[in-house]
């Protein structure tokens, strides 16, 4: 007697298949954790952004004998005021606004007052930096600040004590704060 013998899986085997693939894609996603690494590659950004800011700063400041930019030799030395950094473009730029309750309080650095800007155009105008960086968006949506009633661009500028200047990035997604001193 000759069986017939069909070749192929069964719907059982089939499903156990999907199943076993279904669990290994849902483990691997749940590894990588994809929200996490967005929120990374964010805050690498920031501090990129951050980092070239204040070495655009120190490279002006060494090809003009020490002197700083006008718009930063103008705000207060060794005081705990920060200043949000805008990029006026040759306009006047946000010349309010500029403390963090036009973000809620979002911003990691505390900005006190209405007027603290710093327009820092002048490092692009001059070839210091192609243009003023801004912040990718977290929970505000930042812009160069060009205009009244902007957010300014995510970063913040503070003059410390024997002419350092420190430059924060407003939001840190997976850090305690985003802080470069040169």
């Amino acid at each position: 007697m000759i069986k017939n013998r069909r070749s192929g899986f069964t719907l059982i085997e089939l499903l156990i298949v999907i199943a076993i693939i279904a669990i290994l894609a849902v483990a691997v996603f749940v590894l990588l954790d994809p929200l996490t690494r967005f929120q990374d590659s964010r805050d690498a950004v920031r501090f990129n952004d951050a980092e070239a800011i204040v070495n655009a700063i120190h490279l002006h400041q060494v090809d003009n004998g020490g002197m700083f930019l006008n718009a930063i030799a103008s705000t207060t030395i060794n005081t705990d005021t920060w200043y949000m950094i805008i990029d006026g473009g040759g306009t006047s730029g946000m010349n309010s606004g500029c403390d963090d309750t036009y973000d809620d309080g979002n911003c990691d650095a505390s900005i006190v007052d209405d007027d603290d800007c710093v327009d820092l155009d002048q490092l692009v105008s001059g070839g210091y930096l192609p243009s003023v960086p801004i912040s990718p968006n977290g929970v505000v949506t930042w812009d160069d600040g060009k205009l009244n009633g902007d957010e300014g661009t995510g970063y913040a500028l503070r003059h410390n004590k024997y002419g350092s200047i420190s430059i924060q990035a407003c939001e840190s997604e997976n850090y305690d704060s985003i802080i470069v001193t040169k």
